[in-house]
């Protein structure tokens, strides 16, 4: 059975303790001292992931945070004010709604990894790192058959573990805004800064609860929710979103998702005759590390003239505030004020 660092110390001092004549009261007042210093502080800290018991014995110091296609994990650390733990961060879109954000990102250490075939870290680069967390979107970054170190791996270097809401079975369609914040509240249990985590939520919930009441009662435009310049199927549109936490998003603003029922997962591929064939009041353009996703709105406005979203320039350009992270409240505001002008 394996041990992580601080448990391995546990267990040899008390081997040690029943092999001397040193263990006296002292030592028991010191150890009932010492546990009731963790315990002061919150700590230990067990979280139940993915079927997974993680015990933090203390707050991380070297986090690792895989790619994912993702920045929901290094979003929640900076909002958070954890910036100082990362020694390697694979997440960047290049962009996002939150002033400072992406700069903050840019500067953030990669640790000199050569990333793998999937472009995240594979599983000698990552025990080189020596993480004491290891952050990943989904069970997939811990999957030994993709070149990753599995948690049990991890777990024998001493390093705790952690797959974001809705990623152990890689299904993110059923994913709402209420996962953004239970990341936040985990992370914010994990670090011993659960003040500062309950106050980013309760200051999201409000700003979301006020553009929610002033667009409440107005016709839901229908919505196209898409990726600008991406392919992940066969037809010529193939990144448009069907269901998910964009859809949470897209109801807290006063619309609806035109495509909703076009597929079971998070993701459609539909064909251009779909997409005509479709009245689409509005755009929702969502930029991953394209530079400019209003060019390609612009376009796609002009491709087909017909929608009501192109005879009144309807569209906004998103990118990290539509995901899992901690500014899903910025979204629900842009959007709503796309949607519904004239209730703002």
């Amino acid at each position: 059975m394996s041990m992580n660092r601080p448990a391995a110390a546990a267990a040899l001092a008390a081997a040690l303790c029943l092999l001397t004549a040193g263990c006296g009261s002292p030592s028991a007042d010191k150890a009932t001292d010492t546990t009731a210093a963790a315990s002061a502080t919150g700590y230990p800290v067990t979280l139940d992931n993915c079927g997974v018991k993680e015990t933090f014995a203390k707050a991380p110091s070297r986090v690792v945070v895989m790619n994912g296609a993702s920045v929901a994990e290094v979003s929640t650390l900076l909002s958070l004010g954890l910036g100082d733990r990362i020694v390697a961060n694979e997440q960047s879109y290049g962009m996002s709604e939150v002033p400072g954000r992406a700069a903050a990102i840019k500067k953030l250490p990669t640790g000199g990894v050569k990333l793998n075939d999937a472009y995240d870290i594979p599983r000698e680069a990552m025990l080189g790192l020596r993480p004491d967390l290891v952050l990943s979107t989904t069970s997939y970054g811990f999957d030994q058959k993709n070149g990753f170190a599995t948690r049990g791996q991890l777990k024998d270097v001493g390093a705790n573990t952690y797959v974001s809401p809705r990623g152990c079975d890689q299904n993110t369609s059923g994913m709402t805004i209420a996962d953004s914040y239970r990341l936040l509240r985990d992370m914010g249990k994990v670090f011993g800064v659960s003040d500062r985590a309950e106050k980013l939520i309760a200051a999201s919930e409000k700003d979301i609860a006020a553009v929610t009441a002033r667009v409440k009662g107005e016709k839901k435009p229908k919505v196209m929710v898409l990726f600008s310049n991406m392919s992940m199927g066969g037809n010529d549109f193939s990144s448009v979103v069907a269901k998910g936490i964009y859809n949470d998003i897209l109801a807290r603003a006063g619309g609806s998702n035109a495509f909703e029922n076009a597929s079971r997962t998070s993701f459609a591929d539909l064909s251009k005759e779909k997409v005509a064939a479709t009245d689409v009041d509005a755009l929702v353009v969502i930029g991953y590390n394209d530079p400019n996703p209003a060019a390609y709105a612009r376009k796609l406005l002009k491709e087909f003239p017909q929608w009501p979203a192109a005879k009144n320039n309807t569209y906004v350009t998103l990118s990290d505030s539509m995901y899992l992270g901690p500014s899903n409240d910025v979204a629900v505001r842009k959007i709503a004020r796309m949607l519904h002008p004239n209730a703002f």
